[in-house]
């Protein structure tokens, strides 16, 4: 199943930070190639605390040989073991945050997990880099693909190519 995962920081070294989650999640079990990855952009924060520094931003996708919800049990311990605070709080700094978008055209609505995920179609922030993998992919519940849903969305939001380069 192609799973899709959303990346971002905003505190401490936030390209190291996406560098070091980017070459872990290629090592999660169950992950298998191939690997897709996008840009990686510069966005302003989106509902966090009055202060919150300049997100980076980045979407890799990976066929992944398991259960959505045991992806986004490693998801969670990956974000602990580089810095989150556990319980990871909502809305706030934090040096990695990784969401799982979709997994194929798989419909969940349960407590913790909702696929494909619930704000995605609205935030430039997600669209953008999917945009770069992935812009035909129709999202479950919509009947546009990616490109057309991010050229729907107000140019307002501060979305700004950062870097192709992933290497160190």
């Amino acid at each position: 199943m192609r799973m899709g995962v959303a990346l971002g920081s905003n505190l401490g070294d936030r390209l190291e930070n996406l560098r070091r989650a980017k070459v872990a999640l290629g090592h999660l079990q169950g992950v298998e190639a191939p690997i897709l990855v996008s840009a990686i952009y510069v966005t302003a924060p989106v509902d966090c605390e009055e202060g919150a520094g300049e997100f980076l931003n980045a979407v890799i996708e990976f066929e992944y040989e398991g259960d959505p919800a045991e992806l986004l049990g490693q998801l969670k311990a990956l974000e602990r073991s580089l810095g989150r605070a556990s319980p990871a709080a909502r809305n706030v700094s934090r040096p990695i945050d990784l969401d799982l978008l979709y997994a194929d055209a798989l419909e969940l609505h349960e407590s913790g997990l909702q696929l494909p995920h619930p704000r995605m179609a609205v935030r430039r922030f997600v669209l953008q880099p999917l945009a770069d993998i992935r812009p035909e992919l129709v999202l479950p519940g919509h009947k546009k693909p990616v490109s057309e849903l991010l050229a729907l969305l107000d140019e307002s939001a501060k979305v700004v190519r950062l870097t192709n380069d992933w290497s160190s």
